[in-house]
C-alpha cells in the first residue's frame, strides 16, 4: 500500500479494509456535557475558545477548553438545541474531570452542568445526508432529526467530500433514523476525522498543546474576537506574535500507534520532536495525527515512532494549509 492511496480525496476504503458506502457507528469513545439554565451560554462563552453567546440552533462548532497556562483541557462540538441548553461533545475520558474543573467557576451562575452521556447517545454517519438535512448542508450546520425529541445531526467536514454527519440522539432513535446503514466502527469515525485534520485531546493528551499545536484555530476552533477565557493571553500570543513552532501533521504507520507517544526525527535524534493527538486503526494501517516541530518538518530525514531507531512513518496530507508563521517559516500542509 502506498500513502498516496490514504491521502485525502482518495476514496479506497477497500484498500485500508474500512467500510464502504454509506454506514453508521455509535461512537462509544465520545461523551456529551450538558450545561443548561438562563446563563448557560454564558457561562461557558467566558470558559472555552469559542463564542458561545453566539451559537444558533441551526450551527455548531468547534471549542477548546484551556487551563490558565493556555494549555487544551478538552475539545468539543458544541451545539445549541434551545436559548436555555448547550450540548458539548467531547472525548468520553475526559468528560468527568473536565466536568468537575468547570463546575468549580459556577459560582452564581444559573447554570446547572452535568453528564448528559446516558441521555444522548453520539453516531458517526458516512455516505449520505440523513433525514432533515439539505443536501449540500455545510460543514457545522445542524438539522433536528425525524422527531422533535429524536435528537440533531451536525454535517462535519469529510476529508474526501463524502457526506459525513455526527449525530447526538435519544437512545432507542437508531432504528429509523439510520435504516439500511452499514454497521461499522468507532475507529472507522475517528479515521475519517483524522483525515479531515480534526484534533481531539484525550486523558493521554490534557495539557500538552495550546491550541494553534493542534490546528485547533485553523479548523473554526477559537473566537479571536469573543474577549477573555481561562488561557486567552497565551493563545492570543501565540496567534499575533509568530510564536508557533508546532503544528499538527498527519501521519500513517505500519504498526499500532497510542496517542501520547513522543516522535523523533532523524535531524535532531537526541530529543523528541513530536507528540502523537490521535489516531484510528483500520485493517493493516495507523492513521495519526500527531503535533510535531516546524523545523524539523523542514529538515531531511525520516520520521520514528517512540524513539530514534522506532518504526518509521509516513508523512500524509492534510486537507488545509498552515499559514505562513510571522517567522517567516514556511506554509505547509
Amino acid at each position: 500500500m502506498t500513502l498516496d492511496s490514504l491521502a485525502p480525496g482518495r476514496a479506497d476504503a477497500a484498500d485500508a479494509g474500512g467500510p464502504q458506502d454509506w454506514w453508521a457507528t455509535h461512537v462509544d469513545t465520545l461523551g456529551v456535557l450538558c450545561a443548561q439554565g438562563r446563563d448557560a451560554a454564558a457561562f461557558l462563552h467566558g470558559q472555552l475558545t469559542q463564542d458561545v453567546n453566539g451559537l444558533s440552533p441551526g450551527t455548531a462548532r468547534l471549542a477548546g477548553y484551556c487551563s490558565a497556562k493556555g494549555r487544551l483541557l478538552a475539545t468539543f462540538v458544541l451545539l445549541r438545541p434551545a436559548p436555555d441548553t448547550v450540548l458539548a461533545v467531547c472525548s468520553a475520558d475526559v468528560l468527568a474531570p473536565t466536568l468537575k474543573r468547570l463546575s468549580m467557576f459556577v459560582l452564581r451562575a444559573q447554570c446547572r452542568l452535568a453528564d448528559a452521556s446516558a441521555q444522548w447517545t453520539v453516531w458517526g454517519t458516512r455516505g449520505r445526508r440523513l433525514a432533515g438535512q439539505a443536501s449540500d448542508a455545510a460543514a457545522w450546520s445542524v438539522s433536528p432529526l425525524n422527531a422533535p425529541d429524536d435528537g440533531w445531526a451536525v454535517a462535519v467536514p469529510s476529508a474526501d467530500g463524502v457526506p459525513r454527519s455526527l449525530v447526538v440522539a435519544a437512545p432507542g432513535v437508531r432504528p429509523a433514523l439510520l435504516a439500511g446503514a452499514a454497521e461499522a466502527t468507532p475507529e472507522d469515525w475517528h479515521w475519517d476525522d483524522i483525515h479531515a485534520g480534526l484534533p481531539r485531546v484525550t486523558a493521554a493528551t490534557v495539557e500538552q498543546f495550546v491550541p494553534q499545536m493542534v490546528n485547533l484555530e485553523l479548523v473554526g476552533g477559537v473566537n479571536f474576537q469573543k474577549g477573555c477565557y481561562p488561557g486567552q493571553e497565551v493563545v492570543a500570543r501565540s496567534q499575533y506574535r509568530g510564536t508557533v513552532k508546532r503544528r499538527m501533521a498527519l501521519f500513517t504507520a505500519a504498526d499500532a500507534v497510542s496517542a501520547g507517544v513522543e516522535l523523533f526525527h532523524d535531524s535532531d535524534a537526541a530529543q523528541p520532536a513530536g507528540l502523537v493527538v490521535n489516531v484510528a486503526r483500520r485493517g493493516p494501517r495507523t492513521a495519526l495525527l500527531a503535533e510535531v516541530k516546524l523545523a524539523a518538518l523542514a529538515a531531511p530525514g525520516a520520521w520514528h515512532l517512540g524513539s530514534p531507531a522506532g518504526p518509521a512513518l509516513d508523512r500524509g496530507t492534510l486537507p488545509y494549509a498552515w499559514p505562513v508563521e510571522h517567522d517567516g517559516s514556511p506554509a505547509a500542509a
